[in-house]
């Protein structure tokens, strides 16, 4: 008989979630801890928190919830993206405030007591995946790092060790690998694009370079948001304030937002929707004010998730298509908006270029010439995208790209390592 799990592996996703375990001599599958998913081992990385009760859901249970609620309640989504953010200490839910490492610590708790009813047991030992760079400052990816070791202390854990998610990708024992295979893994996600360089040899693979960018999925809908979808709230629009001469145009700031899956749930403060109804009121077209009182609609009723949802359809059937229509047909906002693969390409052809010139920095960080490479693995949600896939193949040769699971490599590479450290003892 097997000795019990001793060590959970968490694969904690800008987007999605994954759990798998280990002891000394073996690993587990991922586990199934949504039973109200499509997939039940893959959990979104979503909280909801009702207005009426003092209680939280997490995962599709919180999808579901937040749509029966309509907008009495806050939906949350990419937390993981604030970890590296100083000025984002604590926000003010309901009638409390939550540090932002409490937040995380909720779904990471959900995370660890979904395993434990799984496998009937109670693990406080984990392996961690996280970035290769939460960001490119180096303080404020050390301050990431921090802050999910804490979190993971208040989720329940008393040991916790942290591995980059590329490296975990490369570990996958399930893609099969060349005995000698000089390779790379290119882990696409929503928040960030990391990337291994490493060498198998025999049945050891050896770590040469790690990077990343904290460029990804979001970062695309964001793009997609701003070019084609986000004129039908005002972010083009033109005002002037009582007694002013100078004609403004739609604050920044608020388009930055605007166009950030994980910021446009804070549009809903009181001086925001103040400075809208201004714009509103001191708009020069009518057309204009209709715009913002769609954006007043989105803010005032929490559509933020849906917005952000419908646009990463839009992305999915653009990588089957060359048109997709965008459709958002919640009363009062009403969007119908066919978007072209090119012109999407087009407005996110920065944040491509970013992921492409990131990888070749790790390349040459590794000393290896891309035509070198014997391989370059491609995992995560963001390696679906064309144009993304067709960068990365600009650099290495379409006939070098390999394909991984989409959701399960980090989390099969998280549990080889657990099991190792397992050896060693982590988890008795």
């Amino acid at each position: 008989m097997h000795d019990p799990a001793r060590v959970y592996a968490i694969d904690f996703g800008t987007t999605n979630s994954l759990v798998a375990a280990a002891n000394a001599e073996r690993t587990w599958k991922p586990l199934a801890i949504d039973a109200e998913a499509s997939d039940p081992t893959v959990l979104r990385s979503v909280l909801f928190f009702a207005d009426e009760v003092e209680a939280v859901t997490v995962g599709q249970r919180a999808l579901r919830t937040a749509a029966e609620a309509g907008a009495r309640g806050r939906l949350i989504r990419s937390i993981k993206r604030f970890l590296p953010v100083s000025s984002f200490n604590e926000t003010r839910i309901g009638r409390r405030k939550y540090q932002l490492e409490e937040l995380v610590a909720i779904l990471l708790r959900s995370l660890r007591e979904r395993a434990n009813r799984e496998l009937d047991t109670d693990v406080r030992a984990a392996v961690l995946g996280c970035p290769a760079r939460f960001s490119d400052d180096a303080t404020e990816h050390e301050l990431a790092r921090e802050r999910l070791l804490r979190a993971a202390k208040l989720a329940g854990f008393e040991q916790v060790e942290l591995c980059e998610e590329p490296v975990a990708a490369a570990l996958d024992s399930t893609s099969p690998r060349q005995p000698n295979e000089l390779f790379a893994v290119a882990d696409l996600g929503g928040g960030t694009s990391d990337f291994t360089v490493a060498r198998r040899d025999g049945a050891n693979t050896h770590t040469l370079a790690v990077g990343g960018v904290a460029v990804a999925g979001d970062a695309l809908d964001g793009a997609l948001m701003r070019d084609s979808i986000a004129p039908h709230f005002g972010s083009q629009v033109s005002y002037r304030l009582p007694f002013g001469g100078n004609v403004l145009t739609f604050p920044r700031p608020l388009l930055e937002r605007l166009c950030a899956p994980a910021e446009l749930c804070l549009l809903d403060r009181p001086e925001t929707l103040e400075m809208l109804r201004t714009i509103r009121s001191f708009s020069l077209a009518e057309p204009d004010r209709e715009r913002i009182d769609r954006l007043l609609c989105l803010v005032e009723d929490r559509l933020g998730f849906q917005i952000f949802e419908a646009i990463d359809r839009v992305k999915r059937e653009l990588s089957q298509a060359d048109t997709a229509l965008f459709r958002f047909p919640y009363p009062s906002i009403e969007i119908e908006e066919p978007v072209q693969r090119d012109k999407f390409e087009l407005a996110a052809a920065s944040s491509i270029e970013r992921i492409s010139e990131r990888f070749a920095q790790t390349l040459s960080n590794a000393g290896v010439a891309p035509d070198a490479l014997d391989g370059l693995y491609l995992t995560g949600g963001t390696a679906m995208v064309p144009g993304v896939v067709e960068a990365l193949a600009a650099r290495v040769g379409r006939d070098k790209l390999r394909r991984m699971s989409t959701f399960h490599s980090v989390i099969h590479g998280l549990a080889e390592r657990a099991r190792t450290l397992a050896n060693d003892g982590f988890g008795d």
